[in-house]
């Protein structure tokens, strides 16, 4: 089935979750984000970005949900997002604070071909992306925020990307339950410093922050 793309009937759907999360957010941000919804859902046919194909889905699912987890990230400076994929959170974190540098990785190449191309396009010079393994990485300047978005288990998150961290920084999961047993296994080094559910407008669904902290 092919779905249409309405801008309009979008955009306001967009602006009234916007407006319900009392996030401020200017005319050319908004904007930018209607553009990077416009080519996920154009290359999504062929690059299998995300598995919803309605773009009206892809705003209450993708970019609402990320929108609602912006705040979190108020203090950071320099973060990378493992596993990027079609660049959520990333890419909503990139188009609303420009001031922030942003790094995604993915091993997929057509991903980041995709995340490449929206940096282009939407003119995005905050943003640094990578493709291989995040075990792999290794950067001069460490990250003060690490997230991911229904990445992987939080162990294995923090397993490989842990190298990766700076000094007294922190992980921040996007979890749909963020079930106890996940939490739990955890390794000993880190710990679950918080939990915090997230209202994500329009989405009649579960939403969790884990933040990880290293122990001691």
């Amino acid at each position: 089935m092919k779905y249409a793309f309405n801008r309009d009937q979008l955009a306001k759907v967009l602006q009234e979750g916007i407006e319900e999360m009392k996030l401020g957010i200017d005319a050319a941000q908004q904007d930018k984000l209607m553009a990077y919804l416009q080519l996920m859902h154009k290359w999504n046919g062929v690059y299998n970005l995300t598995s919803l194909r309605d773009p009206m889905q892809m705003v209450t699912h993708h970019l609402l949900d990320s929108l609602a987890a912006v705040p979190a990230f108020v203090a950071a400076h320099n973060v990378l997002d493992v596993g990027a994929g079609g660049g959520l959170p990333g890419i909503v974190l990139a188009i609303m604070r420009p001031d922030m540098k942003v790094s995604m990785i993915d091993t997929v190449h057509k991903k980041t071909a995709f995340l490449m191309q929206v940096k282009a396009e939407l003119g995005l010079a905050n943003v640094t992306v990578y493709t291989m393994k995040v075990q792999d990485l290794t950067v001069r300047d460490k990250f003060d925020v690490i997230t991911s978005r229904a990445f992987a288990d939080l162990s294995d998150f923090v397993n490989w990307s842990g190298h990766l961290l700076a000094e007294g920084g922190k992980f921040i999961a996007l979890k749909g339950t963020a079930p106890s047993e996940e939490r739990e296994r955890v390794p000993q080094e880190w710990r679950v410093s918080d939990l915090q559910p997230l209202q994500v407008p329009k989405l009649g669904a579960e939403r969790h922050l884990v933040y990880i902290e290293r122990n001691g």
